[in-house]
């Protein structure tokens, strides 16, 4: 028996397929149970490349010390200032949940502020397409957005090899 269930109404992030719409964009107030700090030293050029490339907005400024943005629900970067930045990208990385149809716009919308900082989009053997960027805080931010669910697909066969239930496929799928 299967410990895990269906909690998609928890949330932001819409069940993927053809047409799914993005959420708008998040300016509530709430305990945030897990956020992003990013190192700037450039907070002008920070938020630009954020705000215009990744989508984000400012939800507040505390001047002199940090930046606020947001995406949706739950999507929350801190930029604070710092005296200095990584030289290099980490190997690390975060990832950010968008809708397919939103993927190739931000790629598009990255590449035009920063031509070499963005790779992909490539499909995963899980069942997303994903595009890679360095922020110019020398951050590493994965756009993933999750494909339509093929049951008959090579992403159906490689999550059951994974021993991942397909959704709505039994105990711990999404109808499960």
């Amino acid at each position: 028996m299967s410990d895990y269930y269906d909690a998609f109404e928890i949330s932001p992030v819409p069940a993927p397929g053809p047409g799914a719409v993005p959420p708008e964009p998040f300016r509530g107030i709430y305990g945030m149970p897990a956020f992003v700090n990013v190192p700037t030293t450039g907070r002008a050029a920070s938020v630009e490349f954020w705000t215009r490339g990744l989508g984000f907005f400012e939800l507040f400024v505390v001047p002199g010390t940090l930046v606020h943005l947001r995406r949706w629900a739950f999507q929350d970067v801190l930029l604070v200032a710092a005296p200095s930045v990584p030289e290099q990208p980490s190997a690390m990385s975060f990832s950010f949940s968008g809708v397919l149809d939103q993927v190739d716009s931000l790629a598009a919308a990255c590449r035009a502020l920063r031509p070499d900082a963005v790779d992909g989009p490539r499909d995963t053997p899980w069942n997303t397409r994903d595009v890679e960027v360095v922020t110019p805080e020398n951050a590493r931010v994965v756009l993933t957005a999750a494909k339509p669910f093929d049951p008959a697909g090579q992403e159906a066969r490689n999550l059951a090899a994974m021993g991942i239930t397909p959704p709505g496929d039994g105990p711990g799928g999404r109808h499960g």
